[in-house]
């Protein structure tokens, strides 16, 4: 197959294999544009699930849907030690100027643009001299009393009350969506969950759309205890076969070629059903085949080529983050549960290790901080990347 026309490329198509499958979330945030437009109230929206299940995909196919609602609209990714004030600033001026464009009094946006300025500019700190003060790009004065005490929280919600009312003088919305939301700082969680309990109060017109790992509901309620008011979960999770089977076909029928059923089975058998790995087998396979339809030899072929790329790009890029005392944790993990998608026991892998409960604590915090376990439940530790702990073991037997 001509590999310029490969379907499954980053970037290729008009709708990622991704999506396959994600219906009831897409038709769910529909309702929701829907009815925060009519002034009813919603709650926000996280959704959660293990890396590879296309949450980043599917945060920006709802960030499209609300662009084409004139809604206004910022995306941002949290990133671990780091503070949300900044991007959060760069995100919500991308929502105002979403809105601007529909908007008839250019004063009013002038005032909004203004607190976002003076919520900006306390990102920077107070002894921190001119040359290194962030600036944010945005040409109004600052105003001044309003979303700039320095205090997360109240500035949040301030801020927040006064995007929303710009939202409703057009008749929609804003929301803002941020990825890898268990990076987080427990403030910025704790500042974003009172924004969100103020704006359901009041029934304003903006949302919040997260995306993270498994356990973001366990740290929004370690931070306030209402968040399970305030946001509807949605668990993410790897494609049935018949979705799996779509996301592979689409993708080839629009480049007018087809695929055997013999091998649409192989492709699922290897990819376990995961879009990020559906995508790298599939994409190999169309590489790989020499004419049209795709064989089950061809996708055989191409597994060795697809399992390379992941080991090096999905699991050897998490792999070399660790320290050599969370690589035996990961190793312990991996062996307690030969290689399966499922939880260890901590104290379980203490035993297998030898070792104190209470030594393996700072190996296993360090590993949790770095996004490549996370706690399935009490007294359990499963990795939050899929196949990682056959990855593991395949790599030690090496």
């Amino acid at each position: 197959m001509d590999p310029i026309r490969n379907p499954f490329a980053p970037g290729a198509g008009q709708r990622p294999p991704e999506l396959a499958g994600r219906e009831r979330e897409l038709t769910a945030f529909e309702v929701v544009l829907q009815r925060v437009a009519r002034g009813r109230p919603e709650r926000s929206l996280i959704l959660t699930g293990l890396r590879g299940v296309g949450k980043t995909v599917l945060l920006g196919e709802l960030r499209s849907m609300a662009v084409k609602h004139g809604w206004g609209a910022g995306k941002i990714e949290a990133r671990p030690d780091a503070e949300l004030r900044r991007p959060l600033s760069a995100a919500l001026h991308r929502a105002i100027r979403d809105l601007a464009v529909r908007h008839r009094a250019p004063d009013r946006v002038d005032q909004v643009l203004a607190v976002l300025k003076a919520f900006a500019l306390k990102a920077s700190k107070p002894d921190a001299k001119l040359r290194d003060r962030w600036q944010p790009g945005i040409d109004v004065p600052a105003a001044q009393g309003r979303a700039d005490s320095g205090d997360i929280e109240i500035d949040l919600v301030e801020l927040f009350t006064d995007v929303a009312e710009l939202a409703a003088d057009v008749g929609t919305g804003a929301v803002i969506l941020i990825d890898e939301m268990q990076d987080l700082k427990a403030a910025d969680v704790s500042a974003l969950c009172a924004a969100c309990h103020e704006l359901s109060q009041s029934g304003a017109p903006l949302v919040v759309v997260g995306a993270g790992l498994p356990h973001v509901p366990a740290v929004l309620s370690a931070s306030k205890s209402y968040s399970e008011r305030l946001f509807r979960y949605a668990r993410i999770d790897r494609l049935d076969r018949d979705d799996a089977d779509r996301a592979v076909m689409a993708p080839i029928e629009r480049e007018e070629a087809g695929i055997e059923p013999e091998a649409l089975d192989a492709l699922f058998d290897a990819s376990g059903g995961y879009p990020y790995f559906i995508q790298a087998y599939a994409k190999a396979a169309w590489d790989a085949a020499p004419a049209d339809p795709i064989t089950v030899k061809d996708v055989q072929v191409a597994a060795p080529e697809a399992e390379q790329e992941l080991a090096v790009g999905f699991f050897g890029s998490r792999y070399e983050r660790a320290t050599p005392a969370e690589r035996e944790y990961l190793l312990a993990m991996a062996e307690l549960t030969q290689g399966r998608d499922e939880g260890a026991g901590t104290s379980d892998i203490a035993v297998y290790l030898g070792r104190k409960p209470s030594s393996l604590s700072p190996a296993r915090d360090s590993l949790m901080k770095k996004g490549l376990v996370y706690s399935a439940e009490r007294g359990l530790i499963a990795f939050t990347v899929p196949h990682f702990g056959h990855y593991l073991l395949s790599r030690n037997e090496d």
